[in-house]
């Protein structure tokens, strides 16, 4: 039986659930997309323990935070969940699914990708009602929709959680920023003394990343316009973030590893706006309230961009080919095609986005 919503059906609820397991051990803003679906969850079940099943940092941004998340277990890096972090030490994933059954889950919601993996994993906690999507390669949870590979990801996972009788009751993901958060961002960047802009020019897949000296040429104009310029990277981005401060020839204010993923949201969340590649903190500043221009290529646009203009604008690369050999990198979701990964190449899919689009966007969400 269902029950209509803003978005569809919704599933029927779960009886007597006391504690809830939720996969997703991924990277920084495939978290943020499931934002929505958590709070859904949280609003369907109240007096239920959200437990996410994740990475070591998901562990270290909870702790103390408010949110639909009580509880991280860290998942062992294990093929198809995720990959171990630096000096991480091995883990058997037998032995976690062994402790995981001793918490006896209620419900276990894989809001983790089509399934292969992770669908095994979700079903080896040995909760009485499993939930979550399918790719063809799949097999199937108790309550299941089909993966389908162009979808806003916010609405896919909101999808998932619905069949659970979890309906929305956001679509906009939002991240609480902590007294502590504050107090380690104002202790590395000072009070701003004029309004402050961040760009982010990484991203960990280099296809997604526009070149330095296009956000340097960003950068020289915004400084030019009075505005206190960041540009933060990880340690891994440093050679790009030094690249444009290079490029820009003016000050700047680099931030290469100097705070934590709390302290980058609050730092965020300071700022007048942020302009970045379509990578973690793009969404994590959207997610904390910081205005937003985003550079896409055009299938993650479809996927990722926050559908809200008043505060954020998304902007396309309309690039499917590669720009070294020709291959259509498309993603390939029709047996003809096979697109993506038949390409060895990583050079930017982004690189032909014009200065000038970027700049006009940023000048009109600073002005508003």
């Amino acid at each position: 039986m269902t029950s209509p919503s803003v978005l569809g059906p919704v599933g029927e609820r779960v009886p007597d659930v006391e504690r809830i397991a939720v996969l997703r051990a991924n990277a920084l803003g495939d978290f943020i997309f499931i934002l929505p679906a958590l709070a859904a969850l949280r609003a369907a079940y109240p007096g239920a323990e959200i437990v996410l099943l994740g990475a070591p940092w998901h562990a270290a941004l909870w702790r103390d935070r408010p949110g639909p998340v009580d509880r991280v277990l860290v998942v062992p890096a294990a093929p198809g969940i995720r990959d171990a972090g630096p000096g991480e030490p091995p883990a058997e994933l037998a032995d976690f699914l062994a402790a995981a059954r001793a918490e006896r889950f209620d419900l276990a919601l894989q809001l983790h990708g089509g399934g292969a993996n992770s669908n095994p994993l979700v079903a080896g906690l040995g909760a009485r009602v499993t939930a979550g999507l399918r790719a063809e390669d799949a097999p199937p949870l108790d309550r299941w929709i089909r993966y389908v590979y162009y979808q806003h990801e916010v609405i896919r996972y909101l999808e998932v959680v619905a069949l659970v009788g979890a309906a929305a009751t956001t679509i906009l993901p939002a991240l609480a920023v902590t007294e502590a958060d504050r107090a380690e961002a104002r202790e590395v960047l000072g009070e701003p003394t004029r309004r402050r802009v961040a760009l982010h020019p990484g991203a960990t897949d280099t296809r997604r990343r526009w070149p330095p000296e296009r956000f340097g040429d960003v950068a020289r104009a915004l400084v030019g316009d009075g505005y206190e310029v960041l540009v933060t990277g990880t340690p891994a981005e440093r050679e790009t973030v030094d690249a444009v401060v290079a490029a820009a020839g003016v000050p700047l204010r680099p931030q290469v590893g100097t705070l934590s993923l709390g302290g980058l949201a609050a730092g965020y969340a300071d700022c007048a706006l942020v302009i970045s590649n379509d990578t973690g903190p793009l969404h994590l500043a959207g997610a904390v309230g910081a205005p937003t221009v985003g550079v896409y290529w055009i299938g993650n646009l479809i996927n990722g961009a926050t559908p809200m203009r008043a505060r954020h604008r998304p902007i396309a690369a309309w690039t499917t080919h590669c720009p070294v050999c020709g291959v259509d990198c498309t993603p390939g979701i029709y047996p003809h095609r096979p697109g993506d990964g038949d390409c060895p190449h990583r050079d930017s899919f982004v690189a032909d986005v014009p200065v000038i689009e970027v700049v006009e966007a940023a000048r009109e969400l600073l002005a508003g």
